[in-house]
C-alpha cells in the first residue's frame, strides 16, 4: 500500500508540474460557471430552482468533458514511460506491476477529483453567493452529480490504462484514446437512436433497453444524475427512467464495474508485458 501512495504522489506531483491539474480545474470552472449565470438565468420567471438547472447544464457537459479529460491523462501512462525508458527505472526498484497500475491510478483519480469538485464546486458556490434559494434535496443531488461524475471519470482512466497496456506506441494510444471517446459520446446514442427509428415505433422490451444502457458507462451516467426528480423533468430523461427498471444502487454498482473490469484487465496484461 506505500508503495501505492508513492506512485500516486507522484503522479499528482508530475500533475503540478506540468500544469494538469491547474488547467483542468480552470477549464472546469469556468465552464461550469459560465453554465451557472447564462443557463439559469431565465429560471426566475418560470420557478425552477436554479441549482437543478445547473445539475442539468453540469451533467451534460461531463458526459462531453470528464471522459476526454480522464483519456487524455491515462492513455499514455504505461506505453509513454515504456517509450521514455523511465517505466524499467521504475521497475528496477522493489515494486510489484501491480502497484505501478494502482498507485498510477490512484493518482491520477485524485486530480480528476481535485478539478470537478472545485471546479463545478465554484459554480454552486456562486449561485450560493447570488442569494439563490437552494432547496436541500438540489443540495443533495448535486453533490451526488459530482460523486458520480468522478466515478465516470474513473471509468474511462480504466479505459485509458487499458489502451496503455494493449498498443506499443504513444500516438496509436492517443488515437485509440480520441476513437474511444466518440465511440461512447457520440457514435453509441446516434446508433441507438436510429436502431429505435427504425423498430418503427415498436416497443423496445424493458430488459434490452437496460441492457443497451448499461452497455454505455456515460448512459449510465446520465441516467442517474438526469432520470429522477427535478432534473429528469428539466432534462427529458424522466421519460426513459420511467420505462427503466435500473435504480440508482444498481447504475452506481454498473459504473464501478465498468471501472474494476478494465483496470483488472490492465493489471493482467501489464503483468505479463516485456518493457
Amino acid at each position: 500500500m506505500t508503495n501505492i501512495l508513492i506512485i500516486a504522489r507522484k503522479e499528482i506531483q508530475e500533475g503540478l508540474r506540468n500544469r494538469w491539474v491547474l488547467a483542468t480545474t480552470l477549464l472546469l470552472a469556468a465552464l461550469a460557471l459560465t453554465l451557472s449565470f447564462l443557463g439559469s438565468a431565465p429560471t426566475g420567471n418560470v420557478g425552477v430552482n436554479r441549482l437543478d438547472v445547473v445539475i442539468v447544464s453540469l451533467s451534460s457537459l461531463t458526459i462531453f468533458l470528464v471522459p476526454l479529460i480522464a483519456l487524455l491523462l491515462s492513455h499514455d501512462a504505461i506505453v509513454g514511460e515504456t517509450e521514455r525508458g523511465t517505466m524499467l527505472l521504475l521497475l528496477s526498484y522493489p515494486i510489484g506491476r501491480s502497484e505501478v497500475i494502482f498507485g498510477k491510478f490512484l493518482g491520477h483519480l485524485a486530480i480528476l477529483a481535485f478539478a470537478t469538485a472545485i471546479g463545478y464546486g465554484a459554480a454552486a458556490g456562486a449561485l450560493t453567493v447570488t442569494g439563490s434559494e437552494i432547496a436541500a434535496d438540489s443540495w443533495r443531488a448535486f453533490l451526488s452529480m459530482v460523486a458520480s461524475s468522478v466515478l465516470l471519470g474513473a471509468v474511462f482512466l480504466a479505459i485509458g490504462y487499458l489502451t496503455s497496456t494493449l498498443v506499443g506506441e504513444r500516438s496509436t494510444a492517443g488515437g485509440i484514446a480520441i476513437g474511444i471517446w466518440l465511440f461512447f459520446v457520440l457514435i453509441y446514442d446516434m446508433a441507438l437512436l436510429g436502431g429505435l427509428v427504425a423498430a418503427k415505433g415498436q416497443a423496445v422490451p424493458a430488459l434490452a433497453l437496460d441492457l443497451l444502457l448499461l452497455a454505455n458507462p456515460t448512459d449510465v451516467y446520465r441516467l442517474l444524475n438526469l432520470g429522477s426528480g427535478n432534473a429528469g423533468a428539466l432534462s427529458g430523461m424522466g421519460g426513459i427512467a420511467a420505462h427503466s427498471g435500473l435504480t440508482a444502487p444498481v447504475l452506481v454498482a454498473a459504473l464501478t464495474l465498468w471501472t474494476i473490469v478494465p483496470l483488472g484487465w490492465a493489471t493482467v496484461i501489464f503483468s505479463r508485458r516485456e518493457v
